[in-house]
């Protein structure tokens, strides 16, 4: 009688198998009891033919079925809605729907996360899935790890519908026209994914008037989250507290002769809490100020336009002029608009 040791009975069930996780000589080496590689590979082969399961739900064919998506988790009323969802403009059709779904589902969302996720963003239905996962790997290696990615996609789902040159135009902007570091950068797509779609002329603005105009650095507007409010509210918020006296911008030191609120104190507030706890002002005050910046941007917006006809005239007496160097500070007074 011939008798295998178990080691050997392992060997050749893993000669025969095709496990794409490890290695004959992986498992081997590690010089643990038979028992418990033989449930690794066990627990290997389940997690296998899971995953094989699922990409066969979600390629059972170019269109969407009621079944299919109950295989993948949906609930019945679920699987209506993404049904309604896909069909519309004929997204349903679309040879790219069921990848966009085992994108993310692969990602870590469950499924009435990418229900909502694919109701916010219907446009994904018709990105392709390799696409999908060029842009959602460029993110990782922009600094998002799990769990930021996850939420940043779950909350701004539009941002998987740029290509990953664009975000990667982004992130480089930042860093060398607005002198973030590579993890401000990082936090910036975080909190306020939607600067990936924003024009760079527009950010570049914003960015120094909170750097020149208000005299904050980096690091303030990083945590302020001042990206996600809109210049007009920047502006608008700030010149309240400055003819009020309640702000100042700081000298070339960076001193101010008050002590100025800090951006959170000021913009992450509801506009009630901005005037009762801060500007120390009534709404009506406010809101015939509001009319009042209004007019001014457009006079300023006006007498701008004036003065690039002029320039434009001057220019076409003086061509070898064309090539002009000014540092940031020079460009954001050049560049006042609204």
């Amino acid at each position: 009688m011939i008798v295998f040791s178990g080691r050997q009975v392992l060997r050749w069930t893993l000669r025969k198998a095709t496990c794409p996780v490890l290695s004959l000589k992986t498992i081997l080496g590690r010089h643990k009891p038979v028992l418990s590689i033989c449930r690794l590979y066990c627990s290997i082969q389940n997690q296998t033919s899971t995953q094989h399961t699922t990409q066969q739900h979600l390629q059972m064919g170019r269109e969407l079925s009621v079944q299919a998506l109950l295989d993948m988790g949906f609930t019945d009323t679920q699987a209506d809605q993404m049904l309604e969802r896909a069909n519309k403009d004929g997204a349903g059709q679309s040879e790219h729907a069921t990848s966009t779904l085992m994108v993310l589902f692969v990602l870590g969302l469950n499924p009435s996360t990418v229900l909502k996720v694919l109701e916010k963003c219907p446009e994904l239905f018709c990105v392709k899935g390799t696409h999908l996962e060029q842009r959602i790997d460029n993110l990782r290696r922009l600094g998002l790890l799990e769990g930021s990615l996850q939420r940043v996609v779950s909350h701004y789902p539009q941002i998987l519908t740029l290509p990953y040159k664009r975000l990667n135009t982004v992130a480089r902007f930042l860093k060398e026209k607005c002198a973030f570091t590579v993890q401000q950068v990082t936090d910036i797509f975080r909190d306020s994914p939607a600067v990936a779609h924003c024009d760079l002329g527009q950010l570049e603005y914003k960015f120094q008037y909170a750097y020149f105009r208000m005299g904050v650095k980096q690091s303030e507007i990083v945590k302020s989250k001042l990206f996600r409010v809109p210049l007009d509210e920047i502006r608008c918020r700030h010149c309240f507290l400055e003819r009020r006296g309640l702000y100042q911008t700081p000298d070339k030191k960076g001193q101010t002769l008050i002590v100025n609120p800090q951006l959170n104190d000021f913009l992450a507030v509801p506009e009630e809490t901005y005037l009762t706890e801060v500007a120390i002002a009534t709404q009506e005050e406010f809101e015939v100020f509001q009319k009042l910046m209004e007019r001014e941007w457009l006079e300023q917006d006006d007498g701008q336009e004036r003065g690039m006809e002029s320039d434009c005239d001057d220019d076409d007496d003086n061509d070898d002029d064309d090539e002009e160097e000014e540092d940031m500070k020079n460009t954001y007074r050049k560049r006042r608009k609204r």
